[in-house]
């Protein structure tokens, strides 16, 4: 196993991008940096860089708006980069699927790595979901 691989399961860090989402999501992923959670006790990380994260979390359909955007994010990350595919909007379009503007799925345009399904996820199911992610290595 490379140097990279063994620092990345210690303590990923994470980029989180809304691309259309409610916003409950968003408050579920806060809610883990609370102490009653506290993801940080296991390293994971959430960074204010695409060029500083090991995991990229997905929140929200992807609308026409962001495409672009989620692509060039997509390509500047470092790598290896595992890419997650976050709540019932982010695996499947959820509750905005028929939206004007919505252009499909993240796996439609991007490789997701993990699905972490809900509406929204509970910290709970978001730990589960990082540990998945971080056992695929």
């Amino acid at each position: 196993m490379s140097l990279a691989l063994k620092a990345l399961k210690k303590s990923p860090w994470v980029f989180h991008v809304n691309t259309g989402a409610c916003n409950n999501c968003d408050i579920e992923i806060l809610d883990c940096l609370t102490p009653r959670f506290d993801v940080e006790r296991f390293g994971v990380l959430l960074v204010g860089s695409i060029r500083h994260a090991d995991v990229l979390l997905i929140s929200g359909p992807v609308t026409q708006n962001v495409l672009s955007r989620l692509k060039r994010l997509y390509e500047a990350a470092p790598r290896p980069i595992k890419v997650v595919a976050f709540g019932a909007c982010g695996c499947r379009c959820g509750i905005f699927r028929d939206g004007y503007n919505v252009v499909g799925p993240i796996d439609k345009y991007i490789p997701v790595d993990a699905y972490i399904p809900g509406c929204p996820p509970k910290p709970e199911t978001i730990i589960s979901g990082i540990v998945k992610v971080l056992n695929q290595l």
